[in-house]
């Protein structure tokens, strides 16, 4: 071959080849837990965003938060961790950050002008030692009220409580209809986000923060705290015999199928009231405690970006945080998750009656209350939790139960 023309096909395969690298998507593996129908639809929203930005979502789904987070967990630990991860919004990922095993997203944060569109309790838990370590993708509350209309008809409520005094009176009118009142998973998480809406509802504000964020034993030793135990622990006379181990989106379905009135439960429930096509305001109702001045409790969920010294894989990461924290994909996924956006600046006509009223609340930070693992350890939380299973499964008294907290929180 002629030696020009052997130059000339050099420089075609190098240019080839640097054509092919250049359009090689970044590929991003993706652990997290959401596999119900709602959740699997609203995943969806981030994975095609990202492939359309022109990367290629490898989707890790595992069922179940606890097991997932124990699986990544063991990933990262053991140097085969994937590109992005899900934790809580919380103190999940602490331990993490000080032993130099994540990645941070800080230019992504500043270009998204994060410190000045996102809630002062987010960015307390994704903010650490000055940097981004985590990307935040939704709001949830997890101390929503959704009720169904058709069973709060069968059962002539026509009016939404304002006390706790009142919803406890509608339960037992539901319980006297026939109908199951409370629709409840006996699970040890949501028996703890159970308790802590009450909490928050019935001891407010002031005594949530004094027991979970000052670790104040006189607080959690005071007769008002008893009370909120007391109340606490009424719920059990409405709940059904299958509760025990259900899982929270079983008996979410209870409620969309009319057989139950009334499920507590986190925002992420509405995404199983849309997957059955059904309607805030009108299939479904939702309110966010008794009131006008409820507190509303900020939780959500987070990616995590484990540590890599690969070029791709950084870039992966930080197109990742781009894409799932821009406003367009935030309002497609809060629309099928059941959340609301980590940002205000987005059009909120896709979103349901219940996410507007929750975007609207958050406007008042007065309301804002930080969730439990945004102010406690995960040993803490699992701590507390075996505390409430106990106390809501066994004949324990209040003041057994009290004692029993005083040393979790202590202990930590």
């Amino acid at each position: 071959m002629h030696q020009a023309t052997k130059l000339g096909c050099a420089i075609a395969l190098a240019l080839w080849a640097g054509a092919a690298v250049a359009q090689t998507p970044l590929k991003a593996t993706v652990s997290h837990w959401w596999t119900s129908g709602g959740e699997s639809a609203a995943v969806k929203q981030f994975a095609d965003a990202y492939n359309k930005a022109g990367g290629q979502w490898v989707d890790q789904a595992i069922a179940g938060a606890d097991q997932a987070r124990a699986i990544t967990i063991n990933r990262i630990v053991g140097g085969n961790a994937p590109v992005a991860a899900q934790f809580n919004t919380s103190l999940q990922f602490r331990d993490f950050v000080e032993q130099g095993l994540l990645n941070n997203v800080d230019d992504v944060a500043a270009a998204g002008k994060w410190e000045q569109i996102m809630p002062p309790s987010i960015l307390q838990a994704i903010k650490i030692n000055g940097h981004f370590y985590a990307a935040p993708v939704d709001i949830h509350m997890p101390a929503w009220f959704f009720y169904s209309k058709a069973a709060y008809k069968k059962a002539g409520i026509t009016a939404e409580p304002q006390t706790w005094a009142e919803f406890l009176r509608q339960l037992a009118k539901l319980k006297a209809a026939g109908v199951v009142p409370l629709a409840f998973g006996g699970q040890v998480w949501q028996e703890k986000i159970t308790f802590d809406a009450i909490f928050a509802m019935v001891g407010g504000a002031d005594l949530y923060l004094k027991v979970y964020r000052d670790r104040d034993q006189q607080a959690v030793m005071s007769p008002a705290f008893r009370q909120v135990l007391v109340e606490f622990k009424k719920l059990k006379g409405f709940v059904d015999a299958g509760s025990p181990g259900r899982n929270w989106n079983d008996a979410t379905a209870m409620v969309v199928q009319g057989k139950a009135g009334v499920q507590i439960m986190g925002d992420w429930a509405k995404g199983e009231f849309a997957a059955a096509r059904q309607v805030a305001g009108k299939d479904y109702g939702c309110f966010p405690g008794f009131g006008p001045k409820a507190p509303y409790i900020v939780a959500g969920d987070a990616f995590v970006f484990p540590k890599t010294n690969d070029a791709n894989a950084v870039k992966a990461q930080k197109l990742l945080a781009n894409v799932i924290t821009s406003p367009a994909t935030q309002v497609a996924f809060a629309a099928r998750k059941g959340a609301i956006p980590i940002r205000g600046d987005v059009d909120e006509s896709q979103l349901d009656l219940c996410a507007r009223l929750g975007l609207a609340i958050m406007k008042d930070k007065s309301r804002q209350l930080p969730n439990t693992e945004m102010l406690a350890s995960p040993d803490t939380t699992g701590a507390l939790q075996d505390v409430l299973t106990k106390y809501w499964n066994k004949n324990q008294s209040p003041e057994d139960a009290q004692k029993a907290f005083s040393r979790a929180i202590r202990d930590e």
